[in-house]
């Protein structure tokens, strides 16, 4: 096999990697994935995709495709957390929580959907292959050398034992939990540690007279046999089984043979004669621990290389998604010239807090659960879409107080843009919509100034959208007020849907932008990539 000269290097396939590979072809970028494994998940293993991830696969076109798997579809009226004896038996109250709000169509265009590991990822990586990305399944990095104007990586195809040399001028790092890059690059990691060991059982069996009408997400089953987590996948015939290792134990699987994992089905499901099979059994640890630094030279760790943590709440693969798409975008800035590399700081000084801050809120979760009984500080569990939507990066350099602080959703500088139903054409769009993901976007209010005018001087894009103009409206009158501006302001928001900098009539306008882009892209006010906004504007309503 040749040796390859490619912009950026994935290590990794699985839902973070692949998903890099999305975004990063979503910015005209066409990377390299390599993954030692001969295909993607045979085993469905994460599920929730929640609403921030969601918003995320909407940006690129793929929030229809997700929700039209099978699992998706099956399990969309699915919801809550319960407890039983068995699935047949006595059903106790179910697990409430103030904690766990579901719905999100008040703060966003989507929600959350429960759609299986084994499902999503086929459905990413045909959209980064048709995007262009080039992914080697099959093919594992045995080594690799950095210095500081790139990375030299060998790779080998695990069928043929060919070996060959990819010289990248960054490295994604997705390789997983255990990551043997994060290893060699001697980060250590800090946290509460291992918590828990369970062995994910997936099995068929035609449950539907047990079920009945119910429809959940999750059923806590504790009975004299068998103490477990029931999770259905399409609320018929397929379904998980989480069942509690002994922490001790040397062995991964702790003597679970088939036949013990089929009567742990049978008395879960309450039915001792329930004709069972075995579809497969991986061990798992509930973990919370994040990665010293996310970032060595030119290799970054995304996902689960950076940090684990417990399932509670569907943060854990959300979280490396969102890193995955933090750091493409800021990757393709640079390789395109329009930002210093000092751009790249940001990714680690943005997300290892956020990381920290949701493992903290997982682990919280996961001792809140039934059989745990450890007693959780009032008010300590914040909201789910909090976590997953309220935080807060640095501006300009100064840090937050609190990265899950109780956002107002008034587009501040540093946290998510606010979702606002707005009309375009005629057509109910969200104010997210506006943010395609691959540039600079300002969104004026309709008293505000000309602003395709003010930043046509320089060469960053940026497309402008004026609330009032070329038939976009904001029909609930709500835009100023819930962008914290007024009629006359402006919000300026990074690819990522971030606010970078709110503006007033009062501001010079054009100090004010070049200001703002100059701290965000590493550049010193009036060079070329800081100076302004671009000589490509596009201008909008």
């Amino acid at each position: 096999m040749e040796d390859l000269s490619v912009p950026v290097l994935i290590v990794g396939g699985g839902l973070v990697g692949l998903s890099a590979a999305v975004f990063l072809t979503w910015q005209g970028e066409r990377p390299l994935l390599v993954e030692r494994h001969s295909g993607t998940s045979l085993h469905p293993r994460a599920r929730g995709v929640n609403v921030r991830a969601m918003e995320l696969f909407r940006q690129v076109g793929l929030e229809d495709e997700i929700r039209a798997t099978e699992s998706a579809v099956a399990l969309a009226d699915n919801s809550g957390i319960v407890r039983m004896e068995s699935l047949a038996g006595f059903q106790a109250p179910g697990f409430n929580r103030e904690y766990l709000d579901e719905d999100a169509r008040d703060v966003s265009p989507t929600g959350w959907t429960l759609c299986e590991q084994d499902e999503l990822e086929p459905v990413l990586r045909a959209h980064a292959e048709e995007s262009g990305a080039d992914l080697r399944f099959g093919h594992e990095l045995v080594g690799h050398t950095h210095d500081a104007e790139g990375v030299t990586a060998t790779v080998r195809h695990r069928a043929t034992g060919k070996e060959y040399a990819v010289r990248a001028r960054y490295v994604v790092v997705a390789d997983g939990a255990a990551s043997p890059i994060r290893e060699q690059l001697g980060i250590a990691r800090q946290g509460r540690g291992v918590l828990a060991r369970y062995l994910n059982i997936h099995f068929r069996a035609d449950l539907t007279e047990a079920l009945g009408e119910r429809r959940f997400v999750m059923a806590y089953v504790r009975n004299a046999e068998v103490t477990a987590g029931l999770l259905p996948i399409n609320n018929t015939d397929r379904w998980l089984l989480h069942v509690p290792l002994d922490p001790q134990a040397d062995s991964d699987q702790d003597g679970w043979d088939e036949e013990r994992c089929e009567a742990a089905v049978r008395a879960a499901a309450g039915v001792p004669d329930l004709p069972v099979k075995i579809l497969g059994a991986q061990p798992w640890q509930a973990a919370g621990l994040v990665a010293e630094t996310f970032r060595v030279g030119r290799l970054f760790l995304v996902g689960d290389s950076a940090h684990v943590m417990p399932p509670t709440g569907a943060f854990g693969s959300a979280t490396g998604i969102q890193d995955a798409h933090n750091l493409a975008w800021k990757l393709a800035m640079v390789l395109r010239g329009k930002a210093s590399e000092a751009l790249l700081d940001s990714y680690e000084a943005e997300r290892e807090p956020v990381a920290r801050a949701t493992v903290r809120q997982t682990v919280l979760r996961s001792l809140d659960r039934p059989g745990h009984g450890e007693p959780i500080p009032e008010g300590a569990i914040l909201p789910d879409h909090v976590v997953a939507l309220g935080y807060h990066y640095p501006v300009r350099d100064v840090a937050p107080e609190d990265v899950l602080a109780r956002d107002d959703g008034s587009a501040a500088p540093g946290t998510r843009a606010p979702h606002l139903w707005l009309e375009r054409d005629g057509v109910r769009i969200s104010s997210l919509d506006l943010y395609d993901g691959r540039g600079m976007v300002l969104v004026a209010g309709p008293e505000a100034g000309d602003w395709p005018e003010v930043v046509s001087g320089a060469s960053l894009p940026i497309t402008v959208h004026r609330i009032g103009a070329h038939q976009l409206t904001d029909p609930s009158q709500r835009w100023a007020r819930t962008h914290g501006v007024p009629g006359n302001g402006a919000v300026l928001v990074r690819p990522d849907g971030f606010v970078l900098d709110r503006f007033t009539a009062e501001d010079d306008p054009q100090t004010a932008l070049t200001q703002a882009l100059s701290t965000l892209l590493g550049r010193r006010p009036g060079t070329d990539a800081a100076a302004a906004a671009s000589n490509d504007v596009r201008s909008h309503g």
